[in-house]
């Protein structure tokens, strides 16, 4: 076993501090902005919503299209609306909205429902040039990106939760010198993310082999996972927000945590 590579189990929890370190008032958990959605669905970024406030996040406020007004659900309660384009995502009008929520939160998360509009994808690489903080990107908001690789992995506060093909896209995007194969043991995905992360500031969280895979700074942790579902669907990316919100500089340790906590109901 290498010294840079440590297994976590939910009986075995690497670093219990972490869900202790909650701060008790909500007000002090921190802000979260969810961005994501077009005409045709936004479940994503509705679980992402409804997790991240069990999960304890201070506050939590979602971006979407103009054209999903009349369709939320009244559960959602802090809902901003943004210009949209023909296609029904957002458009490049939306960004000062997209500015705005950027501002007011601690974190934000790019949760996916985005479609693979092109005018979205320039809105979205405008947010990475101009945000600075903590962001967050999972589901098809990766893919949405694609153009804009190298800014992405070279941009500090920034954690990736994705799929092994979106990390297979990744390494060949910035013509990063080792091959990765869905036949790979895990052994060899964790010495490439390894030294991926040693070169990049990026935090990834990656599934492979049933196992879940956290890398930041050259240090690596696996977890046992039986619920891709949970990864589609965007509910593990907004557990990890949350905990982010509260640990800022710990990514490791903050996602990590977020896998194996004993549970999400909120402390009062």
């Amino acid at each position: 076993m290498h010294d840079y590579w440590r297994q976590q189990t939910t009986e075995t929890p690497l670093f219990p501090d972490i869900e202790w370190s909650k701060p008790e008032r909500r007000s002090a958990r921190g802000k979260l902005g969810i961005v994501g959605g077009n005409k045709l669905g936004f479940a994503g970024v509705a679980e992402a919503y409804s997790t991240a406030l069990t999960t304890g996040a201070g506050e939590v406020r979602v971006l979407l299209p103009d054209c999903l007004r009349s369709s939320i659900p009244k559960t959602m309660t802090d809902v901003v609306f943004a210009a949209c384009n023909p296609s029904g995502s957002l458009a490049k009008a939306a960004l000062p909205e997209l500015q705005a929520l950027a501002d007011w939160s601690n974190a934000l998360l790019l949760t996916g429902d985005a479609g693979r509009n092109s005018e979205t994808a320039i809105v979205y690489s405008d947010l990475l040039r101009e945000y600075s903080g903590q962001l967050i990107i999972t589901r098809d908001a990766v893919d949405l990106v694609k153009n804009d690789t190298e800014a992405l992995v070279n941009r500090p506060h920034t954690t990736l939760v994705i799929s092994f093909a979106q990390l297979q896209k990744i390494f060949q995007a910035v013509y990063y010198p080792k091959i990765l194969t869905f036949s790979m043991q895990l052994l060899q995905l964790v010495e490439a993310v390894h030294k991926f992360t040693i070169t990049y500031p990026v935090t990834i969280a990656v599934l492979h082999r049933e196992t879940l895979v956290v890398a930041h700074g050259g240090a690596v942790v696996s977890t046992k996972w039986d619920s891709p579902m949970a990864i589609w669907r965007g509910h593990t990316a907004a557990k990890a927000s949350a905990y982010l919100l509260w640990t800022p500089n710990q990514p490791l340790e903050a996602i990590t945590a977020s896998l194996v906590s004993a549970s999400t109901n909120d402390r009062i």
